[in-house]
């Protein structure tokens, strides 16, 4: 038995699940990002410690309502969170700056002159970039930092004692080298020489999936279950970022294949089967747990203005996906709309910038109106999609996941229509990461007790 926990943009999640992959329990909390001065989005972490008790319990009592207990131990955890982002500490374990998430767009100035200094694309939401952003704007806490991590280095840290990240989270963190589980040592030493850190001793060490990441200390255990019930020393897999845990949860893991994660933020990754220059700066490059090249188009906005309509239109999410699609005009009936509630890179926008248009003869009925908001989901994504081809990098199919393809057949369709391929759904897609994460910590306990399946072959053998 497997225990996964995502801190996703808008929910917390524990997933329980058996060694064939099947969903036994899960529980989640509700949690927001709030804007601060200067186009940066924000987390408390208090709020993230306090949300991951509150997920587990909520996790916790389903699967006590079914067996009788809480669970006292798990095979295996695992932690994944939204990559990207500025979390920095000082040697007492201090927070020094306030948490900027992925969805902040202010160190473009870092991004764009990391980039020109790497000579690849560096997006601005990167830790690198908003280190360097800090110490552009000359920010007194720079000189404190011992350490900095994502968000899920961060809960791994608060459950283990170990600062260490999975490939994937810390490809987002800074370029990796591709002959070894390390950063990228020349671009290291180019970061050095413009700025005086060393970002291998400032960052987590990067882990493959399956490696040892370290066990559940006993603070640990009281943090994430403090009704003291779970035990300690129960071994964790590498932390890892959202991207990495949506190719697992879609089984999206070899050359040619494409995931598509639906969220706050809409982002389609590619398994790559040959390399593409990194100099676009509409591609970015990651990693996939154990390593290969990932190709990701990432469009900040995603559903939080079709959350608001469903909920204007009365909240049943999964009637009003469907009417749009059986009862909504292919055109909408001459409604267009856009998602843009936060700035969207992708396309230049620099400020929030969603609308509702229609044409002075549109039939402005709540099916046109829902589907023009369900493509707008889509819409940056797809313009992304289109640069990526132009580099020569198309997904054979894409299988999506998150909470917008629990109603069958709906988003897939349009997604599908959208990108001219096909698009699959597993059963598992709604739970989305968090599945994903207890799916890579189900692979530690494989390499623990001897097995040799690569990772892909591995998940072959669980259920969707």
């Amino acid at each position: 038995m497997f225990l996964g926990i995502e801190l996703g943009s808008t929910r917390i999640k524990a997933v329980i699940i058996g060694g064939d992959g099947t969903v036994i329990a899960s529980g989640a909390f509700a949690w927001e990002n709030k804007p601060l001065p200067g186009n940066v989005w924000t987390y408390d972490l208090a709020d993230a410690r306090a949300g991951l008790a509150a997920a587990y319990a909520a996790c916790a009592d389903g699967y006590a309502a079914k067996h009788g207990a809480r669970p006292t131990r798990f095979d295996a955890i695992g932690v994944s969170a939204m990559m990207h982002g500025y979390l920095v500490f000082g040697r007492d374990g201090r927070q020094l700056a306030p948490f900027r998430t992925w969805r902040s767009t202010n160190a473009a100035r870092a991004g764009a002159a990391l980039s020109e200094a790497f000579g690849s694309h560096l997006p601005n939401r990167w830790p690198v970039a908003q280190l360097y952003q800090s110490i552009l704007d000359g920010e007194p806490h720079v000189a404190d930092i011992a350490h900095q991590t994502t968000l899920a280095g961060y809960i791994h840290y608060l459950l283990t004692g170990r600062y260490v990240l999975g490939l994937n989270d810390a490809s987002g963190m800074f370029p990796l080298d591709a002959s070894a589980p390390a950063y990228d040592a020349r671009l290291a030493a180019v970061f050095k020489r413009m700025t005086g850190i060393d970002v291998v001793a400032l960052f987590p060490r990067p882990l493959a999936a399956g490696t040892d990441a370290g066990t559940l200390t006993p603070e640990g255990a009281r943090l994430l279950d403090p009704s003291g019930a779970l035990e300690p020393g129960i071994p964790l897999c590498p932390p890892e970022g959202d991207v990495g845990t949506g190719l697992v949860a879609t089984r999206a893991m070899r050359p040619g294949m494409g995931s598509v994660s639906v969220g706050t933020s809409v982002f389609a990754t590619v398994v790559l089967e040959r390399p593409v220059p990194k100099t676009n700066p509409h591609i970015d490059f990651a990693s996939t747990p154990v390593g290969d090249d990932v190709a990701m188009v990432h469009s900040n906005n995603g559903c939080g203005e079709l959350d608001r309509w469903i909920t204007l239109f009365g909240g049943d999410y999964g009637a009003l996906l469907r009417e749009a699609l059986e009862k909504g005009e292919p055109d909408c009936g001459g409604v267009r709309a856009t998602n843009w509630i936060a700035a969207e890179p992708l396309v230049g926008v620099s400020a929030p910038n969603p609308y509702l248009a229609h044409t002075p003869d549109a039939r402005l009925t709540r099916a046109n109106i829902v589907r023009a908001q369900l493509n707008a989901v889509f819409a940056t994504l797809v313009k992304g999609m289109e640069i990526l081809a132009e580099q020569g990098v198309r997904a054979r199919r894409f299988i999506g996941h998150g909470g917008l393809f629990k109603t069958p057949g709906v988003a897939q369709q349009v997604l599908s229509d959208a990108l001219g391929v096909p698009v699959d759904c597993p059963a598992a897609a709604g739970e989305g990461g968090a599945w994903g994460i207890a799916a890579l910590a189900a692979y530690r306990a494989h390499v623990i007790h001897g097995g040799t399946s690569p990772l892909a072959d591995f998940l072959d053998t669980l259920n969707p």
